[in-house]
């Protein structure tokens, strides 16, 4: 296990906002960023459309998410495809991952349902573990108020899973590093 690491991950999924029983349905993008502990250095960066196989992108998910079923249909990939590229280029079951919230429950409930294996074993959640310091007083924060909390700014358009993993690399670097987090464009 490499614990100099943590790969940050963020998960936009199939949403409506017409009544249905389920908010969310399959994922179509997986956003990554890994951080280097050591350097607080955000090292590697990558965005992955996933080919949903049973729900569609409706209007309304278009336009929170920025995502376009033509977009899917030029670039997405199905989540088996997407998952292996993830651990060859990440490492996998040799690194710790982390998200905002409960995206592991999410992504092992999809992978459980297409029968795939889930591309890591360890798992922090980053909402949970910010929550827990003495200075946050407020226990119902979401992402971008942990990231003021923290003073660091929010960089791009939310609920982008690539721009929100790498706000959550930043956002991880405050909490792990010695340093202020660098991209390897500072």
């Amino acid at each position: 296990m490499n614990f100099d690491r943590i790969v940050c991950f963020d998960l936009e999924m199939c949403c409506w906002n017409d009544g249905r029983t389920s908010r969310t349905g399959e994922i179509i993008e997986i956003g990554v960023a890994e951080l280097d502990l050591n350097t607080g250095r955000i090292v590697r960066r990558a965005q992955h459309y996933v080919r949903p196989e049973h729900d569609e992108i409706s209007p309304f998910c278009s336009e929170l998410t920025g995502i376009k079923p033509d977009l899917i249909e030029k670039n997405g990939k199905p989540l088996a495809t997407i998952l292996r590229s993830i651990e060859q280029k990440f490492g996998g079951r040799h690194k710790i991952y982390a998200a905002w919230g409960h995206d592991d429950r999410i992504l092992h409930k999809e992978c459980a349902a297409k029968e795939l294996k889930m591309p890591f074993r360890e798992y922090l959640n980053l909402a949970t573990l910010f929550k827990l310091q003495r200075h946050v007083t407020n226990k119902r924060l979401g992402q971008r108020a942990a990231m003021e909390i923290a003073g660091v700014e929010w960089e791009g358009r939310q609920h982008s899973g690539y721009v929100d993993a790498y706000n959550l690399a930043r956002l991880a670097a405050t909490m792990f590093c010695e340093k202020e987090p660098l991209t390897d464009d500072k």
